[in-house]
């Protein structure tokens, strides 16, 4: 495939001799100084004189590790330490010396996505945020907690991943590079045979040589080499094949792809058989210990060896319960201790202080019960070992079950993943179209304009065109569509489809990260990290909820201590083998555990995961949590026309010439002037003259090439053809160019358009040439859409630059009652503003072409039939099929999550109001019912489940409308 004319910008790195090169040293020593390199252009040089004043200059500067200036073209190279320098004193320093500085570089956003571990509340996660806002040079972070990973924008001149990953260690928490920017367009490969650094100069200069490649790192102790390279021009095989080429005699070098593992994955199942075996472990100790103090002793006589006192009053059964719980509380629960640690050392407070608090407050009381014990022969109490022991066993079974459920939330996004195949079968053509050979290959291996092989049964690697064979495929796991669609050459198929039963050719069109299947998992990624504004509530409760729990815990305490001091409640409520101290203690460990800030911080980010991954899996991509949220109060829907509400692949039906024209010269000189068109009437009638020249048996392939060509938007297309000035568009265009209608003309275009047909008219030298009537089909699904859609109280606008009778015509065909014609795109833009101020919340529903700026105006914009181009800034959601069918998914998924999160938050902050006074006490003077400490901490670990399984429940989610297209 021809690169469109851009050649020039893909020049190979290394230049042959007659072209100037600029030469920059390489550090001797990049380990412990980084050293990056700015390249742009200085104007004033004149002369070798010029370049090497420049030169002494930055040389002179604190940081400059080398600099380059070319005498002829003055571009110049020059290395500079970061630490040392920026950027912007390098540019100050050439202009203070009278040089100005061109094409100087904008200031330069990397991207990275880092997964993070050892997050357990939204107070973990607002913790990274800050450390990361701190670090000079990032731009912005945002952290997800359920996804557990982080995306940073920062300036690779000021700081680095290393120093990112840094400040997320110094914070506490764990965090391992997935990806940094266009690492889409790179390969890592494990080269075999290098042994030295001549070898991997050799590697260097042979990869530079190549057309594309425009970068090139090399590790000499891993033996691993990164390529940055285009897709349009190379691709992996190629590079492998070059390092292979580069040997010579002897010496013999051979690559291939490095595979990264997938730890994902392996790091969820690693957490789960963490958590499980720490359950399993504590329960060795904290079972026994149970057994000890609340079973044996109600079992007489045995239970009464546990009263065996060995030294004063210290019995065999507080011993053993301190043996037991001592592991439990110091060794098994060390990650609370940590967890605290940093999060007290960052001035905030999670669910790990809580634990902390109330474990240490238990243990450590019982301590003091041991050493009276010991100390005294008259001193009876009663120690809470069980309560610490029990409590962090509970604990641990909750956040094992939390993390089994979590894992689940993301189970869209693994099976999307999971699609493409490992393998591609790919062949070798002559010049005559027959296979020389085939042979099975990597997936990753595959390059633009591969011949690929995919039988029966075989999925297909990337996206492609069917050159050869036909087949049905079933295009479910990517559309949502049930039936298998039919393929023929000259079809386009998606990477990870299934292909049903005949064998098809495809020749590769998309790989790599440009593939449909790659856009939309990183969409979907994208969207599950992106926070919904719901959010912040739970934000805001999480900066304030720990200390007010302890707050809430000690005057728990207090309360109940001074008030059994003072007699205010009698002693029979004291349980047996219980003073008022410890009565009050258990109140305030029960308070202090019960309380969970996790299900609140797991109230969004879980239902926001499962519906963008059903989403996803259903052909309906949601952008963030912010789309979600948006899409749901949208009370007016407005739909384009041309694509939308009809099939998008309009027909000419009927061709009439007036002032004399002949039907040829007619047709010749509009389709000359709409052949650069790319709107899909302008194709319609390209279409319509090929057919015409068939029919009259001409032979000519090639049009008269328009000369002055011009857009005219929302109406159409102006241009010379030889010494005749064309026009073809709508009237509009006819008026604005002073161009006369006759009633001749205006009584077809009358008749064509109560059919529900627009007509395309021609003008040739400033006279209606004639015209052609053109009928774009209604979807057959779109009347039931719109009904639906007013069921749902939602009202149906039609924006179009079509003419009103037309647009009339079609919206009464769907049910439509308001419509707004011959509107331009700025003007669709308009029209939603307009409602806006009525105070709607509205919905634009386009194609993603010529919609883009109504897109981006509307609360939400989904661009719909975007087949394998996902990736439209302007829309909020992407509807993959161009099924009207999808509208009324969006909505009503949004609509489902959002009372999905609202019931997530209502048990989360209930769970907290009702939980909180129970533990305190409140119904115990009047049922005796009191909350143990350890049960506190069971309720606590049920909330974030039940918040996880609630927002499971999505997965079950089925679409409203089922209504198939013929």
């Amino acid at each position: 495939m021809e690169v469109n004319g851009k050649d020039d910008l893909y020049a190979p790195l290394l230049k042959s001799l007659d072209d100037f090169v600029v030469d920059i040293p390489q550090p001797t020593n990049n380990k412990e100084r980084k050293i990056r390199t700015v390249k742009f252009k200085i104007g004033e040089i004149k002369c070798a004189s010029c370049s090497t004043t420049v030169e002494s200059l930055l040389q002179q500067l604190d940081g400059i590790e080398s600099a380059v200036v070319s005498p002829l073209q003055g571009l110049a190279a020059i290395n500079y330490i970061p630490e040392l320098i920026k950027v912007k004193k390098i540019k100050e320093a050439i202009e203070e010396a009278g040089f100005p500085v061109d094409e100087f570089p904008e200031q330069d956003i990397s991207v990275c996505r880092l997964r993070i571990k050892g997050m357990a509340c939204t107070s973990c996660s607002e913790s990274i945020e800050r450390a990361l806002q701190m670090v000079d040079g990032v731009k912005t972070a945002v952290v997800g907690l359920a996804l557990e990973e982080a995306k940073v924008h920062f300036d690779p001149n000021l700081t680095d991943t290393d120093c990112i990953i840094e400040a997320i260690e110094d914070a506490g928490f764990g965090a391992e590079l997935i990806s940094s920017e266009n690492d889409a367009n790179k390969v890592h490969l494990t080269v075999e045979g290098v042994n030295s650094p001549e070898d991997l100069t050799i590697i260097r200069s042979s990869l530079e040589s190549v057309v594309g490649v425009t970068h090139v790192d090399m590790n000499l102790e891993e033996k691993k080499i990164t390529v940055a390279y285009d897709l349009d021009l190379t691709g992996p095989r190629s590079l492998i094949n070059c390092i292979k080429e580069a040997g010579n005699g002897s010496q013999s070098y051979n690559a291939s792809l490095f595979v990264a593992p997938i730890r994902r994955e392996a790091e969820q199942q690693q957490e789960i058989r963490m958590y499980r075996d720490q359950f399993f472990l504590s329960c060795i100790f904290s079972v026994p210990v149970f057994v000890f103090s609340m079973l044996l002793p109600m079992l007489p006589p045995y239970g009464n060896w546990l009263d065996y006192k060995i030294h004063n009053m210290l019995t065999i059964g507080i011993l053993l319960r301190w043996i037991l719980c001592t592991p439990v509380q110091f060794i098994i629960g060390r990650r609370f201790y940590v967890g605290s640690y940093y999060a007290l050392r960052r001035k905030s407070a999670n669910m790990d202080v809580l634990v902390a608090l109330g474990t240490n407050a238990a243990y450590f009381y019982s301590m003091y019960i041991v050493i009276k014990a010991l100390t005294s022969d008259k001193f009876e109490g009663q120690d809470f070992f069980e309560t610490s022991a029990m409590l962090i066993s509970f604990i641990l079974l909750g956040k094992y079950l939390e993390v089994l459920a979590k894992g689940k939330t993301s189970d869209a996004l693994s099976k999307l993943t999971d699609l493409a195949p490992d393998t591609a079968h790919l062949l070798t053509l002559d010049n005559d179209g027959n296979v020389v050979s085939e042979e099975e290959i990597s997936t990753q291996l595959l390059q633009k304009n591969d011949i690929i092989k995919i039988v029966p049964g075989a999925k297909v690697p990337v996206d492609g065109i069917v050159i050869d064979g036909q087949s049905h495929v079933n295009e479910s796991m990517i559309t949502g569509e049930a039936i298998p669609i039919a393929k023929r050459p000259g079809d386009k198929v998606i990477g990870g489809t299934m292909n049903e039963n005949g064998c098809l050719l495809v020749k590769a069109t998309h790989v790599g990260s440009e593939t449909a299947l790659s856009q939309i998992v990183q969409l979907v990624e994208a969207a599950q990290l992106a926070r919904a504004p719901v959010q912040k509530l739970a934000d805001k409760i999480s900066r304030f909820f720990v200390p007010t729990v302890v707050a809430a815990a000690f005057l728990t305490w207090l309360g109940w201590f001074i008030t059994g001091q003072a007699g205010l409640y009698p002693e029979y409520w004291i349980p047996e083998a219980t003073n008022k101290f410890e009565l009050a203690l258990q109140f305030g460990i029960s308070v202090l555990v019960v309380a969970c800030p996790c299900a609140l911080g797991l109230a969004t980010p879980t239902a926001v995961m499962v519906a963008t991954g059903k989403g996803a899996s259903q052909g309906v991509l949601i952008k963030g949590g912010n789309a979600l949220e948006k899409a749901h109060k949208v009370k007016t829907v407005v739909f384009d026309k041309t694509g939308t509400l009809t099939v998008g692949k309009p027909e000419v039906v009927s061709a009439v010439p007036f002032s004399g024209y002949s039907m040829e010269e007619f047709c010749d000189l509009a389709t000359a002037a709409e052949v650069n068109s790319e709107h899909p009437m302008a194709k319609a009638v390209v279409e319509h003259a090929k057919r015409y020249r068939q029919k009259i048996g001409s032979h000519t392939k090639h049009f008269t090439e328009v000369k002055d060509f011009e857009v005219h938007t929302g109406a159409g297309v102006s241009g010379k053809v030889g010494d005749a000035t064309v026009l073809v568009g709508n009237k509009r265009l006819m008026r604005a160019c002073k161009v006369p209608i006759g009633p001749q003309v205006d009584d077809y275009i009358s008749k064509n358009e109560q059919l529900a047909r627009t007509c395309v008219l021609v003008a040739i030298d400033g006279k209606v040439a004639g015209a052609f009537a053109v009928t774009d089909p209604v979807k057959p699904e779109a009347k039931l859409v719109i009904s639906y859609l007013r069921s749902m109280s939602i009202s149906s606008v039609m924006v179009t630059g079509d003419n009103l009778a037309t647009a009339t015509a079609i919206a009464n065909e769907v049910g439509i009652d308001k419509v707004f014609a011959e509107t331009d795109p700025l003007g669709k833009a308009d029209k939603i503003k307009e409602l806006q101020m009525k105070g709607m919340a509205v919905a634009m529903v386009g194609d993603g072409i010529n919609d883009s700026p109504a897109l981006a105006a509307a609360d939400v914009g989904m661009a719909i039939g975007a087949g394998t181009d996902v990736a439209i800034e302007a829309a909020d959601i992407v509807l993959i099929k161009s099924n009207l069918e999808d509208v009324v998914t969006a909505i009503d998924l949004s609509r489902k999550t959002m009372s999905r999160i609202r019931l997530n938050y209502v048990w989360a902050l209930g769970y907290n109001i009702l939980g909180m006074p129970i533990a305190a006490g409140i119904l115990f003077p009047f049922t005796g019912i009191r909350l143990p400490p350890w049960l506190a901490g069971a309720c606590m670990a049920a909330s974030s489940i039940s918040v996880v399984c609630s927002s499971l429940l999505l997965q079950s989610y089925k679409k409203p409308l089922h209504a198939r297209m013929p």
